[in-house]
């Protein structure tokens, strides 16, 4: 099943994977363009740190209440792990070195226990005077920020900025390195993916509450008494943690995606320690959860448009050619998802998996993510389509899940739900309100809403009840925040940057008008300069910048 609410929407908020793997297809006589672009996505779900009523689609429930700062003093219960002094080792990766830190699980009752906390950095490289340490996060929630670092920011950033900070980077508890939620093995994530999220009759919804049951009853055995202690806010704590440890006085941070909302609770719960806060393809936290939900579906479909639009004009367009409306290659696409629902096709996977709906439907999103994938999407749907051969569609839904060939995932997915379904209550409690809600989502998409829709009733059956609430970030007396949005991003529609950069005191908005998820590092020199300046320089662009192009 397409673990769309884990992904996509599980809560409404994207999830960022720092790199997307675009596996070429097998067939010798295909030229699948690899595209080796970095999405500092989250969405995937997409998910969401948004909560108040969550039945309800209105006005954000939380909007009267804002996120309170933190006392400046550390309680002296605290002491201890304020005084961490990390010990570097090297880690495997040439020219990073690698430290664990101690957080305790509960803050409200130190004495619970600890958490270990995975922190990497590569120091900065010189020339000019060094100005600190830069924490990076791509997103989820669970993506790896360690991940990120050694494989893209460390080495990919621009050279000026790499040359004044060490390049720093934690796992949120939970993730990856620092103690990661796990949940289900890899035959049953197997047998979770390919669960229909578009139900017919009420087996197949019975079949799909059994599922998201089935996940969540695997979380709560397997992750233990860490469940109820991986929220933003306890990451957020443990980021002031990390930062105490580096000895900087402030935090310098860039945050893409979900990686935006926990800068933005940082800011809100530390605002005397924000030193220079990038928070690219942001979420808002005021929104409750379904709304958040109804919103990135709207989002998808706008990225899903674009696609339409070049995709016509492209010789190997399987989905119309020169003349054929939006609408009408929407339509065509929902008809091949219903063919496949009915009639699954073969894909040549080693585990005899077959391409049905819900793999299909997350092949698809997955590529909504950047359009430098938009070839490569274009090119599987045609085998999928033309030569019914799934395999193509199969490797970008593998790739999106994090699965390796081998049938094992990486723990993305699990610390996703997790994070998620402990910072809001659900959209949804039940199959019926889904079922009353569908026509809001599908009038957001057509070609996905359904599918979106019944993703998000997977925190309905989580074992452990929601600590968070949807609340906009004021962060009073914090130094200027920038806050970038791009227009038609598919994860984090443009309104969310705008509604945070109103939000937040000191909050500027930089716009980028382009497709995609998120903006700065993705090819634009405008985005690119403007935010470089104010890492180095600490001059923010003038609220209401707008790049395009490159």
């Amino acid at each position: 099943m397409t673990t769309l609410s884990d992904r996509f929407i599980a809560q409404g908020y994207a999830r960022s994977m720092y790199t997307r793997r675009r596996p070429r297809s097998p067939r010798a006589n295909r030229s699948l363009r690899a595209c080796g672009t970095l999405l500092a996505v989250a969405g995937l779900l997409v998910s969401a740190c948004s909560a108040g009523s969550s039945t309800s689609s209105a006005s954000p429930a939380g909007a009267e209440a804002a996120l309170r700062a933190l006392p400046e003093a550390t309680p002296s219960a605290l002491a201890s792990y304020y005084g961490q002094r990390p010990a570097w080792r090297a880690c495997g990766v040439a020219g990073f070195e690698c430290t664990t830190l101690k957080a305790p699980l509960d803050y409200a009752e130190p004495a619970k226990g600890d958490v270990r906390l995975a922190v990497s950095r590569k120091k900065a490289t010189g020339p000019g005077k060094r100005l600190g340490s830069l924490l990076v996060n791509p997103g989820g929630p669970g993506g790896s920020a360690v991940g990120y670092l050694q494989a893209y920011a460390g080495i990919g950033y621009p050279a000026k900025v790499r040359a004044r900070y060490d390049m720093v980077a934690v796992d949120p508890r939970g993730v990856a390195r620092s103690e990661p939620v796990e949940c289900l093995t890899g035959r049953e994530m197997d047998t979770f993916t390919q669960t229909d999220t578009t139900p017919d009759n009420a087996r197949e919804t019975g079949e799909l509450v059994d599922a998201f049951k089935g996940f969540a009853e695997g979380c709560g055995r397997r992750a233990g008494n860490l469940l109820r202690h991986v929220s933003t806010v306890e990451a957020a704590r443990d980021m002031d943690l990390v930062r105490a440890a580096l000895g900087d006085e402030k935090l310098t941070y860039v945050g893409a995606s979900y990686g935006t909302f926990l800068g933005a609770t940082y800011a809100g719960l530390y605002p005397e320690r924000v030193g220079r806060l990038v928070l690219d393809g942001a979420l808002d936290p005021s929104l409750p959860a379904r709304r958040t939900n109804r919103d990135q579906t709207a989002g998808f479909e706008t990225a899903f448009q674009s696609f339409a639009k070049d995709c016509v004009h492209e010789s190997d367009c399987p989905l119309g050619g020169a003349g054929t409306t939006t609408e009408q290659v929407g339509k065509n696409l929902k008809a091949f998802f219903r063919q496949l629902d009915g009639a699954p096709i073969g894909t040549g996977d080693a585990d005899g998996r077959k391409l049905g709906e819900a793999l299909a439907t997350t092949g698809v999103i997955a590529a909504m993510y950047d359009e430098g994938s938009w070839p490569q999407l274009r090119d599987a749907l045609d085998m999928a389509m033309k030569d019914k051969d799934g395999a193509g569609l199969l490797a970008l839904s593998d790739s999106y899940y994090e699965r390796d060939s081998d049938g094992k995932y990486e723990n993305l997915m699990f610390a996703n739900a997790a994070v998620n379904c402990l910072d809001l209550p659900a959209a949804f409690s039940s199959p019926e309100e889904v079922k009353d809600a569908l026509p809001s989502f599908e009038q957001a998409s057509p070609v996905f809403g359904e599918s979106l829709a019944w993703a998000s009733l997977n925190c309905a059956y989580w074992p452990v009840k929601a600590t968070g609430e949807a609340r906009s970030i004021e962060a009073k007396g914090a130094a200027p925040i920038v806050v970038v949005g791009t227009v038609r991003d598919p994860a984090t529609p443009y309104r969310w940057a705008q509604a945070l950069a109103a939000q937040l005191s000191s909050g500027t908005l930089l716009t980028y008008d382009g497709d995609g998820h998120t903006a700065y590092g993705r090819g634009s020199a405008c985005i690119d300069s403007a935010i470089n300046e104010y890492l180095l320089e600490g001059t923010p662009p003038k609220s209401g910048k707008r790049c395009s192009g490159a």
